[in-house]
């Protein structure tokens, strides 16, 4: 079991800080997040951590926001335990519910159930939230899918429910890929699981590439993403900071893809784009 560093940040004013905080963070390394009533508590495994980095966190040097942290190492932390304590149910528009085995039915005309193996801070639940969103909206129908950086795998689980055929599933994280055959079992539908990142897509193309990730591997692998995408196909991104849009759009112009649709939800933004 990894062990891991347990970052303590309080944040004066909190909002909306404490969601743009959590969105560096993550990309820095940080995997999971419990809110406060005056800050954050952020973790990542002591292996991962780079103080250097840490330090370079654009918010942490900004004269008009107070933050001030301490951290302590959280050896054989029972995540079981946390995990059940921080994730709550989430209802998208009251058409779909994303809930844990130990939660009640919510009676939505849609239901995915996981086991998740990580916290959902509220950037996860809101990017969630977008993603489910936009594929609502979306035609999934005998489409061959990407679902990367898959995580707990809700969004090709969703896409599976909604009539993707073929749909792969990729994580980097060993956790994420063992999470993801489980909560397929669960919901009785078949992924294609792997552990790697877009460096290991092949020629195999896709109609729909869903992307929950964030800025920065987004930035970097936008280009794969597209070499793998049939023309016409959609691309779904999100894991984004509504400061974050004109990067990304700037490299997806450069790609030839088209905006579609843009959805923000609190400080969290999400695009679909069109090859």
């Amino acid at each position: 079991m990894n062990n891991y560093l347990e970052f303590n940040f309080k944040i004066e004013p909190l909002q909306p800080w404490n969601e743009i905080l959590m969105a560096e963070l993550i990309e820095i390394g940080f995997d999971s997040f419990t809110e406060e009533h005056d800050g954050i508590l952020a973790y990542i495994q002591k292996e991962t951590f780079k103080e250097e980095e840490l330090k370079e966190v654009h918010l942490l040097q900004n004269p008009e926001i107070k933050i001030s942290y301490t951290f302590q190492e959280m050896p054989n932390i029972n995540w079981n335990e946390e995990w059940e304590k921080n994730f709550s149910p989430i209802n998208v528009e009251d058409k779909v519910s994303i809930r844990a085995e130990f939660h009640g039915n919510q009676n939505l005309p849609h239901e995915i159930i996981i086991q998740p193996k990580m916290s959902f801070g509220t950037g996860h639940h809101a990017t969630t939230y977008l993603m489910i969103q936009q594929m609502l909206d979306m035609n999934f129908e005998n489409k061959t899918v990407l679902d990367m950086g898959c995580g707990t795998s809700v969004l090709a689980i969703f896409a599976k429910q909604q009539g993707a055929g073929k749909t792969v599933a990729i994580d980097i994280d060993e956790w994420s890929v063992e999470n993801s055959i489980e909560n397929a079992a669960r919901n009785s539908v078949e992924l294609e699981i792997s552990q790697g990142t877009a460096e290991n897509l092949g020629s195999e193309n896709f109609d729909i590439i869903l992307a929950n990730i964030n800025r920065n591997i987004l930035i970097s692998d936008i280009p794969t993403y597209v070499s793998v995408l049939n023309s016409g196909g959609q691309l779904l991104l999100s894991g984004l900071c509504f400061f974050d849009v004109d990067d990304i759009l700037e490299v997806c112009t450069a790609q030839n893809l088209t905006l579609q649709k843009k959805l923000q939800r609190e400080e969290w933004v999400s695009l679909l784009l069109e090859k």
